[in-house]
């Protein structure tokens, strides 16, 4: 009799979207295979068919409650090469900077405060009736408060470029719509000191979680991989434009800074009929080994500096502790999201002593062509928006590869890692069931560029016979 079993856990919450894990038992309890699936259609691509160009950058970041400035930023680069204007003026391109960073501080600054904190704190074995942003707020007042202080920051710093907290209007195709006033610069600029020594301890809290915890993190959903990001000419850290460049597990150029609008010479995405998520991969190193980290881990390893000081300092630290090769450790994304933190606040309190971010040279026109590509690094990593714009302005086609995407193949190697590794021939338990948990959520997926869902996370595991029979349940409700 065939005894393989088979166990689910659905849904996956804390994080965005909506997703499940099935892990494949072999009749002596060992894991066989684990996937994380995507169970959800979004279909942007297909409905923005048939609108004129100039709503997409709004359109689109409805895809995304938490990081809709991403999106926003990604059609409005690409908007700018449907209008004709291959460089914003220098006001528009602060704004928008100033906007992006805001957007990566608030983001950082939620998932590691609200979503991970509860792991690293109190661990993932503890009390789930603890193990969650109110047993922060019980345990440590002061950092819960920090947190929501410094997204609140990042949150405003998005009003003043964008208009409003969220889904704003501010990018438009050629350039922006608004500049600060001397009032706003002033009054984001009074806040500071405060947050960049916010920002210090959170990345202290992250560095010394790692540095305190390294052998298990290199252990636990720890492996090589590609990495993939932005990176300005000269190989500096850029969360905001650049060209693309890809390293492999020892460091070595795969992709020797591609431009962005040859993306598609250079990435193909691959479908599998569990998921609606495709697995993108490098063309040139195909399915099997062409996979790649993007986000705050896979950007250290491709940048050869920071421009920025403080930020340097810390990834000089990081390198080290990574052996000078490209982090394998799922865990050390906490700790490079921190030193990304740091660098977008360092590069806000940059813009604010810029007098261009109060110019009135807003926006550009040129002569109009019919096909762009926009690329930003998102918080979760880079963001691919390709459009073809009929000669009626009317979108004909459009391709978003959104960040979350390029670590569909990471994230299932990590949930299969830690299900091997911890779930094998054992009895199922909440703790186990958060182990699992835990090394998807250090990937801050966007599983459907929906938003973030705080609290415990509800949970059913079954343990199915050959005859879909439940012979063995673990189960948390929210």
């Amino acid at each position: 009799m065939n005894t393989t079993k088979r166990v689910v856990i659905e849904p996956l919450t804390r994080v965005e979207g909506h997703g499940k894990v099935t892990i494949k038992l072999d009749p002596a309890g060992a894991v066989e295979s684990a996937r994380l699936h995507v169970v959800e259609f979004r279909g942007f691509e297909r409905f923005i068919q048939g609108r004129p160009y100039w709503e997409i950058p709004v359109a689109v970041q409805r895809l995304c409650g938490i990081c809709p400035v991403s999106h926003h930023l990604a059609a409005a680069k690409a908007m700018d090469g449907i209008v004709g204007v291959d460089q914003v003026t220098p006001t528009a391109e602060k704004i928008r900077r100033l906007m992006h960073y805001g957007q990566i501080f608030q983001s950082h600054s939620l998932h590691f405060f609200h979503l991970s904190s509860p792991d690293l704190l109190f661990g993932f074995d503890s009390d789930p009736a603890r193990r969650n942003v109110l047993g922060v707020a019980g345990a440590y007042p002061e950092l819960a408060r920090q947190g929501i202080l410094m997204r609140k920051f990042g949150q405003e710093v998005i009003r003043a470029t964008a208009g409003k907290k969220v889904h704003g209007t501010g990018a438009i195709p050629g350039g922006v719509n608004r500049s600060l006033t001397t009032a706003e610069r002033q009054e984001l600029a009074s806040e500071i000191p405060q947050q960049k020594e916010w920002a210090r301890t959170a990345v202290g809290i992250a560095r010394d979680y790692t540095l305190d915890n390294l052998g298990f993190a290199a252990e636990f959903a720890a492996f090589p991989s590609n990495h993939l990001g932005l990176v300005r000419r000269d190989g500096t850290f850029d969360l905001y434009d650049g060209v693309l460049r890809a390293v492999n597990s020892a460091g070595k150029k795969i992709l020797d800074d591609v431009e962005v609008d040859r993306y598609a010479d250079v990435l193909i995405e691959e479908v599998k009929p569990w998921s609606y998520m495709k697995f993108p991969f490098l063309r040139e190193l195909g399915p099997e080994t062409g996979w790649y980290r993007v986000g705050p881990l896979a950007r250290l390893a491709v940048c050869d500096r920071i421009g920025t000081p403080e930020a340097e300092a810390a990834r000089v630290e990081f390198v080290e502790a990574m052996g000078g090769v490209p982090g394998t450790m799922s865990l050390a994304y906490h700790w490079a999201r921190m030193i990304e933190t740091l660098s977008a606040l360092e590069e806000i309190e940059r813009l604010l002593d810029d007098p261009d971010i109060e110019g009135d040279e807003l926006v550009l026109q040129g002569e109009r062509r019919n096909e762009a590509v926009g690329v930003i690094e998102a918080p979760r990593g880079t963001l691919f928006h390709h459009y073809v714009v009929a000669d009626d302005d009317t979108v004909m086609r459009a391709n978003l590869i959104v960040s979350t995407t390029s670590n569909n193949e990471p994230m299932n190697r990590a949930v299969e890692s830690v299900a091997r590794k911890y779930l094998s021939g054992t009895e199922i338990t909440e703790g186990l069931l958060n182990h699992v948990e835990v090394a998807i959520r250090a990937y801050d997926p966007c599983l459907s560029c929906a938003t973030h869902a705080l609290g415990k996370m509800p949970l059913v595991m079954e343990v199915h016979d050959a005859e879909g029979r439940i012979v063995g349940e673990g189960r948390r409700s929210a």
